[in-house]
């Protein structure tokens, strides 16, 4: 995950090698944010490169290559909260975006992305926490053992997705709710590929998702 401020300066980077062939200096970079001193530029320069985004070869002049072919960033907005505790109703409003790389997130090239802020502690056995961000694909197909976001009559929920006997419902990750069960409709609105957990110094931890990791349905 980048913040914004991050992301600008992998953008001028980018773009500067793009329009003169070369890297810019970090005294261009200074410059061109307006940072005090040359140390902020370094710290952002040895963030990126820590994240991914850049390589960085010691001992020459210029020295930095963005990784382009490795890369794809991706803007992904956040709607609103999903409940990992009993089904709710929803509102879906934009808190923002993150940008993340689409590979790390464990998308396909076709995906469509959306981020929903969880509230609750039904799915702490699958390691996802409240105020957690899960990044779900809209467009892949849930496979059972699959975390998803589900609206389940009405009511939106983010669960494991189950089938038994040819009938799919909704399992938590927390003995102490139980599973749900569609009494009309069970729809998927998008299956979990990434996890980003903010941590206690203010950073963000970014984890991809698989089923095997966490488990299949029991």
């Amino acid at each position: 995950m980048l913040t914004d401020r991050q992301r600008s300066v992998l953008d001028f980077i980018q773009s500067e090698q793009r329009e003169k062939g070369i890297t810019p200096s970090t005294r261009e970079i200074q410059n061109h944010f307006g940072f005090a001193s040359q140390t902020s530029v370094m710290q952002y320069i040895s963030t990126l490169a820590r994240k991914g985004f850049l390589d960085r070869h010691a001992r020459k002049a210029r020295a930095l290559v963005t990784p382009v072919q490795k890369v794809r960033i991706t803007d992904i907005p956040i709607y609103g909260q999903i409940p990992a505790g009993m089904a709710t109703l929803t509102e879906q409003t934009v808190l923002g975006h993150v940008s993340l790389d689409a590979r790390s997130a464990n998308a396909s090239r076709n995906a469509r992305m959306f981020a929903l802020k969880v509230r609750g502690d039904s799915m702490v056995n699958a390691h996802i926490l409240d105020s957690d961000i899960v990044i779900l694909d809209d467009r892949r197909e849930a496979r059972n053992g699959d975390i998803v976001a589900a609206l389940i009559d009405g009511e939106t929920t983010l669960k494991r997705f189950v089938i038994e006997h040819g009938r799919p419902y909704l399992r938590a990750e927390n003995p102490r709710y139980p599973d749900q069960r569609p009494a009309h409709d069970l729809r998927i609105q998008g299956v979990m590929v990434s996890l980003i957990r903010r941590q206690p110094n203010g950073g963000t931890r970014q984890q991809a998702v698989s089923s095997a990791k966490h488990g299949k349905g029991r």
